[in-house]
């Protein structure tokens, strides 16, 4: 009898200490990628955004997204988006400041309304701008904002990648969880497959094309957003990264969104 209780109970002490295991090196993953992207200040880079639907016709949008980076640990990034082309979209504006736990602070210039509006943040899963990423996406990567568990490693491509869970902790979150491929070589993302609140598979975002900046910092110059659900895709092209340019708080303030340039 007393082999009987001690079996089962070795058993799921064992898987426990598995599970913490996991736990914890997701976890290391997380904040070693964390840490390599720090110190870059401040960031702008130009962008063709190219909406596909089902049937294979397509849309073009340019725009410019600066950032600003906030280095204390329990505060994220600032974001800028800035519509240049089409015409009816010109001047549209999106600011973003990500939090951790807290619901992002989100607002959206509409020139033709004249108006700006905050994105509420049970809408966070809703499509930016028509395109494939959620407003949610369009926030910076923030080690607090998800539990984090090293699912395996295996090949990608002609790298090794880390595969890892991250769990949103974040309230109103349109997925449940999202499944990253990591290179152990720079610790850059190469894939993330996103899993909607039936914890079905929604969305597959590839990263391509990465280019080293500053002697440091990773930046992928194609990203392609897959809707597996409606078989509509969004493609980004990046070019002219520039870092450190002198941009400040007072770049990122609702206030100015209606002037911004």
């Amino acid at each position: 009898m007393v082999k009987f209780i001690i079996l089962p109970l070795i058993l799921v002490v064992s898987l426990a200490v598995e599970a913490l295991g996991s736990e914890q090196k997701g976890l290391e993953i997380a904040m070693e990628m964390d840490r390599r992207d720090q110190g870059f200040g401040d960031s702008e880079v130009t962008l063709r955004m190219v909406l596909t639907n089902r049937n294979g016709e397509s849309s073009t949008r340019e725009l410019r997204i600066r950032t600003l980076e906030m280095p204390a640990e329990n505060t994220g990034d600032k974001s800028l988006t800035i519509f240049d082309y089409p015409k009816d979209v010109k001047g549209t504006a999106f600011l973003s400041f990500t939090k951790i736990l807290e619901p992002d602070d989100q607002w959206l210039y509409l020139p033709a309304l004249k108006r700006v509006k905050r994105i509420s943040s049970a809408n966070k899963s809703g499509p930016f701008v028509g395109s494939e990423f959620a407003y949610e996406d369009m926030t910076s990567f923030e080690v607090g904002k998800y539990a984090h568990k090293w699912l395996r490693d295996e090949p990608c491509g002609a790298l090794t990648c880390f595969v890892v869970e991250w769990t949103p902790r974040y309230e109103n979150s349109g997925y449940t969880r999202q499944v990253s491929w990591v290179d152990q070589a720079e610790y850059r993302i190469q894939k993330v497959e996103y899993y909607d609140r039936k914890s079905e598979l929604l969305k597959t975002l590839v990263f391509q094309d990465y280019k080293q900046y500053l002697g440091q910092y990773w930046r992928a110059r194609k990203m392609l957003m897959v809707n597996h659900q409606t078989g509509k895709k969004t493609t980004l092209e990046f070019s002219d990264h520039r870092f450190r340019g002198g941009l400040d708080e007072g770049d990122f303030s609702k206030g100015r969104l209606n002037r911004v340039r």
